[in-house]
């Protein structure tokens, strides 16, 4: 019934109700509406045409408003959005956010709601429409939202403005390769973001790359919270393959970002989950910037910082990171894409610096005293990652098992100490480690002390399982020669049909630690016999 009333209202037919009365009794009663009526579908193009050719005149604001939210709701439904995603349609909303302003600044706050809300219906509609994806390009809008960002730069009551202005830029550079070289490269799309980040918290910078830590700072608004989640969500994409710095101002750039992100690690947002949010898209974001930028996470502590010290630097943000990855392994889901990038990150840190792993290590892997339990069992973040090692996902557990082992130098027999064997075989047997050794990586020379509990319970530890294990009794110890042998022949012939059914393929290993077929190992072992022989 509202759809038909709205229908007849934009023709111009509507009764004794304004416009605006029933757009309004429209949108309130569809306000909370994503899935809408198929067989209406042909009535919700004709009233976003309509919408539209209204738009198109000079109406008062509250009218405009009022248009715009009825838009924002239809465009959720992708079958209708044909007749909005033409050149001129799209060019009407564009000038309605005043984005083809060219003035120094934006005009006053009674216009605001109007520039939001075709803010938003331009989100809606570059999502869900591929057509609206390419005209944006064609369009320039890129360019328009990065101009409009620079202007909410300095002003007051905009922060709704540049939220949106942030998401769209999101998605332009989520859903469209070219937009995202076009930032990178063209629109100094990582200084204008960057500072928009910046602009979301209030840091007072103390240094180059330090910002004060308010330690009795109140949380972040609602707003600013979403501000800086768009921001840091836009970053990551124009970012995606900065891996490598090629110039003093890039190296500075990321460096300046990873201040800002080391301050917004230790920023709380106004609830538990959007700090969870935030601190997870900065962690995110901060998975693409250089690892030997990285280094301004950490920083000489002075007196009146926390008391979170090693080595004279001050690791709150670190602690900050293994808070977070221990949360999201409690979680006990979604490790892929909750789990992955924070451990990814770590190890990175820790493989290039040096104080960042020790001050790690000493947490995630502390010295060993009690070996009675196996490495997995128990609640320690070691127990937790030493789980992880068998998880079903490949991803999950090769980047658990890597973090462990650069924790551990790269060093093989270090690993096994705090893993046992049978955890630490599949990244072994990847890496090509089987017979021992070490990774590629250099690290420095510091050694390990073991402590004297460990070293008194060594001789007696199982290698497989990684602990003391009590004695067991011998099974073999009451049979007679003719029943050992016939367990022998049994065990024989079970292998034997497994292995020619391809259930299993039996593996040997290679003088240089890799896998091989073992017939192949076989062969290798009686060459080498041979060519002894020979020479004897």
């Amino acid at each position: 019934m509202e759809l038909e009333t709205a229908l007849e209202a934009v023709r111009g037919r509507g009764g004794a109700e304004s416009l605006e009365q029933v757009l309004g009794r429209y949108n309130e009663k569809n306000r909370a509406t994503f899935k809408f009526d198929p067989a209406d579908e042909e009535k919700r193009k004709k009233l976003c045409e309509g919408i539209l050719n209204i738009l198109e005149k000079d109406t008062k604001t509250s009218c405009q408003v009022a248009c715009l939210e009825a838009l924002r709701i239809l465009s959720r439904d992708k079958k209708v959005l044909v007749p909005v995603t033409t050149k001129e349609n799209m060019q009407i909303l564009m000038r309605l956010a005043k984005l083809d302003m060219t003035e120094d600044s934006l005009e006053d706050v009674s216009n605001f709601p109007v520039i939001v809300e075709a803010l938003k219906c331009l989100c809606n509609i570059v999502f869900n429409s591929a057509i609206a994806q390419k005209l944006s390009l064609e369009l320039n809008l890129a360019a328009m939202l990065c101009n409009l960002l620079k202007k909410c730069k300095d002003q007051q009551f905009v922060d709704d403005i540049k939220c949106f202005d942030l998401r769209l830029l999101f998605l332009l550079s989520l859903l469209h390769t070219d937009i995202r070289s076009q930032l990178h490269h063209e629109l100094q799309g990582l200084q204008v973001l960057t500072q928009a980040l910046e602009s979301s918290f209030s840091i007072r910078w103390t240094d180059k790359y330090k910002a004060a830590e308010e330690h009795d700072g109140s949380p972040l608004s609602l707003q600013e919270a979403d501000c800086a989640i768009e921001a840091l969500k836009a970053l990551f994409n124009v970012t995606l393959d900065s891996w490598n710095v090629h110039s003093e101002n890039e190296s500075h750039q990321f460096r300046y970002m990873a201040a800002i992100l080391r301050h917004c690690l230790l920023t709380m947002g106004p609830t538990e989950d959007k700090t969870e949010e935030l601190h997870s898209n900065a962690i995110n974001l901060l998975s693409n910037i250089p690892v030997s930028c990285l280094d301004v996470l950490i920083s000489p502590s002075t007196q009146d910082e926390t008391v979170l010290k090693y080595n004279g630097m001050n690791m709150d943000a670190i602690q900050v990171l293994l808070d977070f990855m221990e949360k999201r392994i409690d979680k006990g889901s979604s490790y892929r894409e909750g789990l992955t990038p924070v451990l990814s990150l770590l190890t990175e840190c820790c493989r290039a610096h040096r104080n960042i792993r020790k001050f790690i290590k000493a947490q995630v892997l502390p010295p060993l005293r009690d070996v009675s339990n196996r490495p997995e069992v128990g609640t320690t973040v070691r127990n937790k990652l030493v789980r992880l090692m068998t998880h079903v996902d490949l991803g999950v557990k090769q980047i658990a098992a890597e973090f462990l082992f650069v924790l551990c130098k790269e060093r093989v027999d270090n690993l096994l100490k705090y893993t046992g064997y049978g955890n630490a075989a599949g990244l072994l047997a990847a890496r090509g480690l089987l017979a021992g050794g070490r990774g590629d990586h250099w690290y420095s020379d510091d050694e390990d002390t073991d402590t004297e509990e460990y070293k008194s319970a060594k001789p007696n530890i199982n290698l497989i399982t990684g602990h003391v294990e009590e004695p067991m009794p011998n099974p073999m110890d009451e049979m007679t020669e003719e029943q050992k042998e016939y367990e022998a022949m049994k065990l024989v012939n079970m292998f034997d049909k497994l292995s020619r059914d391809e259930v299993i393929k039996p593996m040997g290993v290679r003088p240089d630690g890799t896998m091989t077929p073992l017939e192949e190992t076989i062969c290798q072992y009686q060459t080498n016999e041979q060519d002894s022989s020979d020479s004897d």
